[in-house]
This record gives structure tokens, C-alpha cells and sequence, in this order.
């Protein structure tokens, strides 16, 4: 007969960790077996129907980032545990990251620490990637980025998680320049102080500090594409985007750094720094996504000045008294954050660092924007339409 047995044990090595297996076995005990070495369960190459004896516990794996590290590791033979929120079936389709039985579903909530156990008492591996862009009354800033983060760091060093994987964001600081908040963006704060808490409960935690994601379904290029942000046919941003230089960065680049960091020990305590490979003025990025659109000049498009824009302010207001996800996703703390500069701190690694080639905004942005496009009905390959100008380079 076969039966359940839950092995673990100690091990330096990405190959030798503990894990979930079934091994035939005569009698039907569920006891611990701490001699037992993952090496002897480990089988394939490495590939999808591998198990490279790995079990991962990804926070937030229903995220935009969390599903695109969950595909990967489940690329290379991971076991997936995977906590949710709400309705299973919002993370049921996470089953096809993995081969058959490599992907398991637990319920939690971040203020539940028994749940938090359960997701990570099998574990060798955690990677939290745990975000909200705005509060809620149920959850705020601090709970999602300080309290919920040192609770996961804290209980996998008492289950004796091995690893873990922590996403900060670029601008986290302590004390956030304000612009439009009187105290800057209480998102940055709570991501610095976040940082401090997972390092105090799991010292040789890995931290990731990506820009701006963008990916398929992302909150930036589609972002500043969505009707509710601009003001008709304007874009109202602040000083015209003119001051603001941003360094976006491919979701998937982001995972597979988080990826080669997980295969890599020598990565312990260390923080990386996950942006892009160019730099571009927010004002010209943003022109370039409606170019993309074919809504340029001759469509109407045009730039303004976001302190001089008294309707968008009162829209703004209106989003965030609406109960429910916000429209667009448009807030002021939302506003707030992406009018901060991306500051690059040079004595940190980089996702190059990690070996990945990371990707260009202008090879992306066009499929990204293509349900966005004018006259979507004419093919580009006809040459109807001129290619759009790349964002001139910040350097």
C-alpha cells in the first residue's frame, strides 16, 4: 500500500530539502521520518515532471507576480504550496504551474497564524509577494507590509524553513519625500519598515526591490491606457511627467531573478535591486504608450500639468469613496507613488547580477497595449500606420 509520509531534512543544497512525498511503505502510519534523505525521492532532470525536492510556499501567489514565479517553479519540478484568500476557484487555475500532485491549496488569513503555520510547516522554501496598492478597513498599509511579512518570517524560522524570499519595492525609505500627500506614500514607508521586520525574524532573508512592474495584465502600462485615468482625451500628471524618471521592469524578469536567487545559496542576506535596463521620463513613456495606441496628437492626446487640474482632483477623490476595487486602480497614494523618481542605489546587485537578460519596454508595450489600440481592425504588417518612436533615453 502507499502511504502519506512527511520527510525532512536538513540540507545546504537546492537538491536535498524537505518535501511531501509518497513512498510505498506496508503499514499505514503517517509518523515523521527524520532520517530519510530527499535525495533518494528526488526524480527526473529537473524539468515540470521532476521533483527537484523543493517545496515552495509562495504568499500572494495569485498576484501578478505571484503566478508568474509559481509557473516558473513549477518549470523546474517545485512542489507548490500555495495559501489563498477567498474563493478557491481565484487560484484554481495555479493547478496547471505544476505536474500532477505538485500543487497543493491551503485557506489562509495573514492575521491567522495557525493558517500561516499550516502553509509552512512542510516547507523548505517561502517567497512572499504579498501586495495591495491601496488600504482597506480591513487591512492596511502596515498590516499587509510590516505586521503580515514579520508574522510569515517569524513562524517559517519556527517550522525551520531553510529559505526565504522577501519583494520590497525600489523606493522604499523611511521617510518618503512628499508631493501630493502630506506625508509622502505611506506604501514606501510600510515597504521600508517591512524590510527591517523580515530581517530582525529571518536574518539571511533574500529582499527584492523591484520599479515598476509591467507584464500582461500589469498595473502600469494598462494603467495609464485605462479611460478613468486621464481627463478626456488629456493626461493629467504631475509637472507634466517632466520630473519624474522611471525605470520600469518585465514581470517575468522579476520571477526569474526570484527564481535563480532560490537556486542559489551564496544569495543569503543579500538585496537586489529589480528594475529595468533603461530610463525614461514618465512624461515621454506615458506619450509613447498613446503612440503605441495610434491616440497621439492627431487623436487628441495631449499633456497637462496635475496641480492644475481641479475636475481629476475631484474624480480622484469620488474613486477612492467608492466602496470596492478602485476604478483604474486610481488613488492618491496610487498618484503619489508614481511621481516618485527611481533612485538606483549603485553598491546594490541587480537582476543582471542573477543572470537575467532583462527585457525592453518597447518589446512589450505593443502587444500589452494592442486591446487599447485605435482602429484595431487595421493590421500593422499592411503599413497603414507608421511604427511608433521609441521614449527617448534618460541617461
Amino acid at each position: 500500500m502507499a502511504s502519506l509520509k512527511i520527510c525532512s531534512q536538513s540540507s545546504k543544497q537546492w537538491a536535498s530539502l524537505s518535501s511531501i512525498v509518497f513512498t510505498p511503505t506496508a503499514s499505514y502510519s503517517t509518523e515523521v521520518n527524520i532520517n530519510s534523505r530527499m535525495s533518494a525521492f528526488r526524480r527526473g532532470t529537473g524539468g515540470r515532471s521532476s521533483f527537484n525536492g523543493v517545496v515552495a510556499t509562495v504568499f500572494g501567489a495569485n498576484g501578478h507576480l505571484g503566478s508568474v514565479v509559481c509557473n516558473k517553479l513549477g518549470n523546474t519540478g517545485t512542489q507548490l504550496v500555495l495559501p489563498y484568500r477567498g474563493d478557491f476557484y481565484d487560484v484554481a487555475p495555479l493547478k496547471m504551474c505544476g505536474d500532477l500532485g505538485q500543487v497543493y491549496f491551503t485557506p489562509y488569513n495573514l492575521k491567522d497564524e495557525n493558517s500561516i503555520r499550516k502553509a509552512l510547516k512542510h516547507s523548505n522554501l517561502v517567497i512572499n509577494v504579498v501586495g495591495r496598492e491601496w488600504e482597506t478597513r480591513n487591512f492596511s498599509f502596515e498590516d499587509i507590509y510590516v505586521k503580515g511579512p514579520r508574522t510569515i518570517a517569524r513562524i517559517a524560522k519556527e517550522c525551520g524553513v531553510e529559505r526565504m524570499i522577501h519583494v520590497s519595492a525600489l523606493n522604499a525609505t523611511e521617510k518618503p519625500e512628499p508631493l501630493m500627500l502630506k506625508e509622502g506614500s505611506k506604501f514606501l514607508s510600510a515597504k521600508w519598515r517591512g524590510e527591517l521586520a523580515v530581517r530582525e525574524e529571518f536574518p539571511e532573508a533574500v529582499i527584492f526591490r523591484p520599479s515598476d512592474i509591467y507584464g500582461s495584465e500589469d498595473r502600469f502600462v494598462t494603467y495609464y491606457a485605462a479611460f478613468w485615468r486621464r481627463q478626456g482625451a488629456g493626461m493629467p500628471l504631475w509637472k507634466k511627467g517632466e520630473h519624474t524618471i522611471k525605470q520600469p521592469v518585465c514581470v517575468g524578469d522579476v520571477a526569474q531573478g526570484i527564481l535563480n536567487a532560490a537556486r542559489n545559496i551564496d544569495t543569503n542576506g543579500q538585496i537586489y535591486q529589480a528594475i529595468g535596463p533603461k530610463r525614461y521620463q514618465l512624461g515621454e513613456l506615458v506619450d509613447y504608450f498613446f503612440r503605441v495606441m495610434r491616440k497621439d496628437k492627431e487623436w487628441g492626446y495631449y499633456r497637462y500639468d496635475l496641480r492644475y487640474a481641479p475636475l481629476f482632483w475631484l474624480k480622484v477623490n469620488l474613486t477612492t469613496k467608492l466602496p470596492g476595487w478602485p476604478i483604474a486602480n486610481l488613488g492618491w497614494e496610487k498618484l503619489e507613488r508614481e511621481h516618485v523618481t527611481d533612485c538606483v542605489d549603485n553598491s546594490l546587485p541587480t537582476l543582471e547580477d542573477l543572470g537575467v537578460t532583462l527585457t525592453r519596454i518597447e518589446d512589450r508595450a505593443p502587444w500589452l497595449l494592442k486591446m487599447y489600440r485605435a482602429h484595431n481592425y487595421y493590421d500593422e504588417e499592411l503599413g497603414e500606420f507608421e511604427k511608433p518612436a521609441p521614449p527617448p533615453i534618460v541617461a
